[in-house]
């Protein structure tokens, strides 16, 4: 009894690997893209690793052009912290928002760009933060703003609501 048993949690872990490692079908609109659990595992361990780069300049001074700790604007920020995961982004937040797949913002991950206008700065898209926080309703997001340097905001702030244009996924 005791070997029937055994073989049957053996059987039992073969077949649950074998499905953990299965390409599954992904329907993404009009297109469908092919996965794996193991390729999704290595995205969110991206994800966290890039939220945890951009979260250690947190307090770091702004500069226009800037992308180390000496100082950085929002673009900086990014293009910097996902470089270092291997994960090359263009060098404007005008740039970034041509790249990557377009989120509708009920659909918000981690690790996911935001993408304002601020009226006062020159441009459609003009400014760029990454999601780090999806808690209660609110969306947070990292960035380096001119008064503050690196640091994480909420959309539910009005400033960043009414300045917002669209979420693009890179990873």
């Amino acid at each position: 009894m005791r070997r029937v048993g055994f073989i049957l949690v053996i059987l039992l872990l073969m077949f649950a690997y074998r499905f953990a490692n299965k390409e599954r079908n992904i329907k993404e609109g009009n297109t469908t893209r092919t996965t794996t659990v193991e390729n999704r595992s290595i995205e969110n361990n991206k994800v966290s690793k890039v939220i945890s780069i951009a979260q250690s300049y947190n307090g770091v001074n702004y500069k226009f052009g800037g992308k180390d700790k000496n100082g950085m604007d929002c673009s900086g920020l990014l293009f910097t912290s996902f470089k270092k995961i291997g994960v090359q982004l263009p060098r404007t937040s005008s740039a970034m928002s041509s790249v990557g797949e377009k989120i509708d913002i009920d659909e918000i991950k981690l690790g996911d760009l935001i993408f304002f206008d601020i009226d006062r700065l020159k441009g459609k898209i003009n400014h760029v933060g990454m999601v780090v926080s999806l808690k209660n309703n609110e969306i947070k997001f990292i960035h380096s703003s001119t008064s503050k340097g690196v640091t994480t905001s909420s959309l539910n702030e009005s400033y960043w609501k009414d300045a917002f244009v669209k979420v693009k996924r890179v990873l």
